[in-house]
């Protein structure tokens, strides 16, 4: 599949290119890019396996990539891009990087931010810095397959394991 240079679809795949590392290194697999004027500075998925660190995140390792980059802990003219709707872990290290703009391709139903802003009865995005902007649905269907198919493996291998 083609997508023009420079389009919140391009970036989404180039974030989909990560999340494929973090699945063949059988990491949950999602991926992140944080860009600036078109530029990609910084690229990371999941390694909360190969780190037992579970604030490895992708989103988490994108920041600190790109703060390390620029040398700068605010991210204030930056969009991140990533395949799956950030936690609220993520949404908050996001929101203490000023962030412009948040771009995830599938929602997280079960522990997005959004779902956590439901429960906690708040309006939607105020997890967000009031300053940043979100669009989701990004190659939703790549992005959601991705996820599916990791969890589908896990399943079988534990099912496996189970009957034998």
């Amino acid at each position: 599949m083609k997508y023009q240079l420079f389009s919140d679809e391009y970036f989404m795949n180039e974030a989909l290119k990560q999340a494929t590392k973090a699945f063949y290194e059988k990491e949950i697999p999602i991926g992140a890019v944080v860009v600036i004027n078109n530029i990609i500075i910084a690229k990371a998925h999941n390694l909360t396996e190969r780190l037992s660190d579970t604030t490895a995140h992708a989103e988490m390792l994108a920041i600190t990539s790109a703060s390390e980059y620029l040398g700068a802990k605010y991210l204030d003219n930056a969009t991140i891009f990533v395949t799956i709707e950030p936690c609220i872990m993520c949404v908050g290290a996001l929101y203490w990087s000023k962030i412009s703009k948040i771009v995830y391709g599938a929602t997280d139903n079960k522990r997005g931010f959004h779902k956590i802003e439901t429960v906690l009865n708040k309006k939607s995005n105020s997890l967000i810095h009031k300053k940043t902007d979100v669009k989701s649905g990004i190659l939703e269907q790549e992005c959601a397959l991705l996820m599916k198919n990791f969890f589908l493996e896990k399943r079988k291998k534990w099912v496996n394991k189970k009957t034998n």
